[in-house]
Order: structure tokens, then C-alpha cells, then sequence
């Protein structure tokens, strides 16, 4: 018996092993990402076999509906929406790796998308500025942190794409900054003089002796990059802290410079696909959180109220 139990073990840590190396190899995933998607397919097994020996040709379209509704009976809607996107990857593997003889993932049913429950966490453009200005004075190092958040500020970079950032992606005379972005995918965004007068004055002034080409690095020799985006994450929470502010959520991430850029601009006039092509959003979809925002974008499309007699 404890043989059979050490095969199922052994079988289900070598199928999430090869998972986890295409997650990196094909798909580019950010670790945490990865995280999230290896634990829902982790779970899914537990849910379809429990301590039994793992049998992928049995799966059917059922079974992923099935764990789909135990895990909505428990969750919140707008947490469990990753869910159906980490189990359509788990299964898109399976078929690719031709474990399954049907592409499951098309069977798993969609999340509801309210975009108009709640407006995305942001901060006044004052309080981005406040902040920018406090890490910007910071005496320690302020010029690395004052680089990151302004990236994150300006550009609307993401944690994970600005510890991407090499040295050689910085083209200083067409002004442009490459960006690996998420699944492998790389933009090019110019670079305004703001952004380029703080990247140089952190080169010059503040980044450590290193043959590593990684433009952020630890202050502490020998001075590498940093292995997760954790590190923007915790500047920001102590900028707010610093100029007093109350965070806008229990969590504070560095999408929060992201969604404060992108309501600045659809206050000023910008239109969706403007911003989504700032943020450089992949799908509509992920531009229409900031749908509410785009007050007068709405009004140019709404109809007239219908009054008795068909007046106006």
C-alpha cells in the first residue's frame, strides 16, 4: 500500500513538474502567475481523483464544470474569474502534451464579467505626485525607487516588466524603452524626458559596481536583479506610508499606479482604445474595467429618452 501511495505521489509530482516547465518554456508566465495556475491544477486533481492514481484519458467535459461550480459555491465572483483562466491553461497543457484526446479547456464555462461593480482602485493624480516626491527625496535610495514607481507612474509598466528592464533595452537616442511584457511579448514606448533624466541620474549616481546587465539591481553587492516584482510592491507601501496616505485596499500592489494612470487619462479626454493601447492591453476586455470612468464617452452613445407621444 505504501508503495501504491508513493507511485500516485510520484506520478502527480512529475505531470505539475512538466507543467510547471511549460508554463515557463512556451507560455512565460510571470512566477506568480505560475504559482496561482499549478495550485488550481493541483486542486482539480484533488477534486477529480482525490488519493486515487491519476488517469488523464478519463476526463471529461463534466468534470471540469463540476470543479468550476465547487469553487464559485465558496468564492467571491471577481476572485474566482482567474479561476476558469488557470484551468483552461492546465488543460490546453494536457491536450497540447496529447494526455487528453479533447481540448477541455473549450468546455470550462465562463466567469461573469461585471465590469460595472466597482470602479478600479486608484490614486488622485496629487497623491501619485506625493508620493513620487517623497521617494524622490529619500536620501537612501532614492534615485532606484524614484526610477521604478516613475516607470510604473509615466508608462503604466508593471512590476514584473520593470525587473525585466536590461540595460541594452534603453535606446537613449530614439528615446525608446523596450518592454517585456507578459507572455513573451515585447512593445517599445517612448521614453519622455521625465523618465530619461531619472533612469540617468539613478545609472550615474546610485547603481552599484555589477556585471549584470539587469537595470534594477539590490543595493547590497553583488548587486543582482531582483527575482520577483515584490520589491515595487513594497515601495510603493512605503511611499503611502511616508506622505501619510491610507491605502485604497488591504493589498498594496503596484497595479495601483497602473489603474491611477489610466483614469488620469480618461479624465483628460482619452478614450478606451487610447488607454489600452497605453497599458498595452492584449483584449478590449481588459480596457473595459475603466468603461465607468469614460463618462462623456458614454453620453455621445446614449439614445434619447423616449417620451409619451414620441416627443423629445
Amino acid at each position: 500500500m505504501t508503495e501504491s501511495i508513493n507511485e500516485i505521489q510520484r506520478t502527480r509530482a512529475a505531470l505539475l513538474m512538466d507543467f510547471e516547465d511549460y508554463l515557463v518554456r512556451q507560455r512565460g508566465l510571470s512566477p506568480r502567475t505560475i504559482y496561482h495556475t499549478l495550485r488550481f491544477a493541483n486542486r482539480f486533481l484533488d477534486h477529480r481523483f482525490g488519493s486515487r492514481m491519476i488517469d488523464l484519458t478519463r476526463l471529461r467535459a463534466a468534470d471540469t464544470t463540476n470543479f468550476v461550480q465547487h469553487i464559485l459555491a465558496r468564492r467571491t465572483p471577481y476572485r474566482d474569474k482567474t479561476v476558469t483562466t488557470h484551468l483552461r491553461t492546465f488543460f490546453q497543457y494536457l491536450f497540447a502534451c496529447g494526455a487528453t484526446s479533447a481540448n477541455l479547456a473549450l468546455s470550462i464555462p465562463k466567469t461573469a464579467q461585471r465590469w460595472n461593480a466597482r470602479l478600479p482602485r486608484h490614486l488622485s493624480p496629487g497623491a501619485v505626485e506625493a508620493i513620487l516626491a517623497s521617494v524622490h527625496s529619500n536620501p537612501r535610495h532614492g534615485a532606484r525607487d524614484y526610477a521604478m514607481l516613475l516607470l510604473m507612474a509615466r508608462l503604466g509598466l508593471r512590476a514584473s516588466e520593470i525587473i525585466k528592464v536590461q540595460l541594452d533595452d534603453i535606446d537613449w537616442r530614439a528615446g525608446e524603452l523596450l518592454v517585456r511584457g507578459k507572455g513573451g511579448l515585447h512593445d517599445r514606448l517612448p521614453i519622455t524626458a521625465e523618465v530619461g533624466e531619472a533612469l540617468s541620474r539613478y545609472l550615474r549616481e546610485e547603481r552599484g559596481p555589477t556585471t549584470c546587465r539587469t537595470m534594477f539591481v539590490t543595493h547590497r553587492a553583488p548587486h543582482r536583479g531582483f527575482k520577483d516584482g515584490q520589491i515595487a510592491n513594497a515601495i510603493l507601501k512605503d511611499a503611502l506610508a511616508a506622505t501619510g496616505q491610507k491605502p485604497v485596499t488591504p493589498y498594496v500592489g503596484s497595479h495601483l499606479l497602473r489603474h491611477s494612470l489610466a483614469t488620469r487619462l480618461i479624465n483628460a479626454g482619452a478614450s478606451l482604445d487610447e488607454v489600452g493601447d497605453m497599458l498595452r492591453h492584449r483584449s478590449r476586455s481588459s480596457t473595459m474595467i475603466y468603461a465607468r470612468l469614460d463618462i462623456e464617452g458614454l453620453r455621445s452613445i446614449a439614445q434619447p429618452w423616449p417620451v409619451a407621444g414620441g416627443g423629445q
